[in-house]
């Protein structure tokens, strides 16, 4: 399906590409008739899903964890880079605007997940929440399962990372400041940009650079471990906000930082393209001469060990620029989570009942 002549108010895909599983596809064609073509709006829409599982695993050596909770499909911030469109096709819906408008939210996801950490051989490590969408992300403040998730991980006493881009975590800051004094949570903010109007055409339902600015020093007073992630880095897009971004960061307290290059996986390469000839389109040749160049001549480079870096002599400036900055203000790598394990047990333990 090509692409409308204006985007849609308050979302970041430009169109509705077809699922590329689907066996038949439509093109819109002009008829000849003449209409005003004003820009559209479409209401988020929420189905349910009674999952089988709760925890998703991967063995993937360019992650920090093993295992991750997803409370939600799809994501209503719209982040136009996002690299999880593609999984909207497993239901049948389209990476573009299906994908932020047209979200599924798992129910039963705290029964799932009790029964998955009471198995026998169940060994405890650090779970990260939002491992595929994030799990703050507006539809939380009215179904609650991040928070049910985290209150069973407390009771449990098993370790957790977040990330988010949104200000809806403050919500939680008395249980993750909790976790905090038993050394069970991390939390890391996903900052993107400083600019205003980049970030509302880039992420467009997601919270404020300032208010996440304010995430991080909120939860680093309540004293909860708190990071950040410059990512993506964007070629001739936001690379030059990177040593302002470590130095916002920092100052608001947080500790620890990393960063990811684009990645534009099969099906979210042409919503990108299609978002830069919309809203930058002087500079679209140049952002993906520079991301081919990082990924050896593709738009994309799924290989472990590459996907998250990539190659080349752009990243490597990349690299330097980051590594120096984060030095610079003590900021640390994410590697290191310092989070407890030994202190674990099981739901069902026989303390639970009578300790």
């Amino acid at each position: 399906m090509t692409s409308p002549s204006r985007p849609m108010k308050g979302r970041g895909a430009t169109y509705n590409p077809d699922n590329r599983f689907q066996p038949t596809h439509s093109t819109r064609e002009d008829d000849g008739w003449w209409q005003e073509e004003l820009p559209p709006r479409i209401a988020t829409q929420v189905q349910f899903e009674a999952p089988h599982t709760a925890l998703s695993w991967n063995q993937s050596p360019d992650l920090g964890f093993d295992r991750s909770l997803n409370p939600y499909r799809g994501c209503e911030h719209g982040c136009i880079y996002c690299y999880a469109r593609p999984s909207h096709a497993y239901w049948d819906l389209s990476p573009g605007i299906d994908f932020e408008t047209r979200l599924i939210a798992k129910t039963g996801m705290v029964d799932r997940l009790r029964e998955e950490l009471c198995k026998p051989g169940y060994v405890c490590r650090p779970i990260n929440l939002s491992g595929n969408t994030d799990c703050y992300q507006p539809i939380e403040a009215q179904h609650g399962t991040t928070r049910s998730l985290l209150e069973l991980l407390l009771t449990c006493r098993h370790p957790v990372t977040l990330v988010t881009k949104s200000a809806l975590v403050l919500r939680d800051r008395e249980l993750l400041a909790e976790m905090a004094r038993q050394r069970l949570v991390r939390v890391f903010v996903s900052l993107t940009s400083l600019d205003n109007e980049l970030k509302r055409t880039l992420e467009p339902r997601t919270a404020s650079p300032a208010a996440r600015i304010k995430v991080i020093r909120e939860l680093h007073q309540a004293g909860i471990p708190v990071g950040v992630l410059v990512a993506p880095v964007i070629p001739a897009i936001n690379d030059s906000e990177i040593e302002t971004l470590l130095a916002r960061a920092a100052d608001a307290g947080a500790r620890t930082a990393s960063w990811t290059l684009l990645r534009l996986p099969r099906e979210v390469s042409p919503l990108f393209e299609a978002w830069l000839e919309q809203h930058y389109p002087e500079r679209a040749g140049k952002v993906m001469s520079l991301v081919r160049q990082s990924r050896g001549g593709h738009a994309n480079d799924s290989r472990f060990g590459h996907r998250m870096r990539g190659e080349g002599l752009f990243v490597d400036m990349i690299a330097q620029r980051f590594r120096r900055a984060a030095k610079r203000l003590g900021m640390g790598q994410r590697a290191d989570m310092g989070l407890e394990t030994t202190h674990f047990r099981a739901p069902h333990a026989q303390q639970d009942l009578f300790g």
